[in-house]
């Protein structure tokens, strides 16, 4: 959840220009619903049980992000991150 409040942030400030979505990949949905709203979280946020979008990233772990490019290149981000680091990747 460290991260949560950082890639908010990030959702927030760049609106224009970004779209952000969490994924969750394990435990229920009262889990999900809570950490989305210990959060504080507005961007979307969706269920991966099944591993799907984290089996096509090579996602190994949360806490993890995958930053999509618009030429369609990707870069996995893996481990906790503060704003400073997420400021500079976007």
């Amino acid at each position: 959840m460290r991260e949560a409040p950082s890639v908010e942030e990030a959702s927030q400030r760049w609106s224009d220009s970004i779209s952000v979505i969490g994924v969750a990949w394990s435990g229920d949905d009262a889990t999900y619903s809570d950490f989305i709203e210990d959060g504080g979280l507005t961007f979307p946020n969706i269920d991966d049980t099944a591993g799907d979008i984290y089996s096509r990233f090579q996602v190994p772990y949360q806490p993890a992000a995958v930053l999509l490019r618009p030429d369609g290149s990707s870069e996995l981000i893996r481990g906790v991150f503060d704003a400073t680091q997420l400021e500079a990747l976007l």
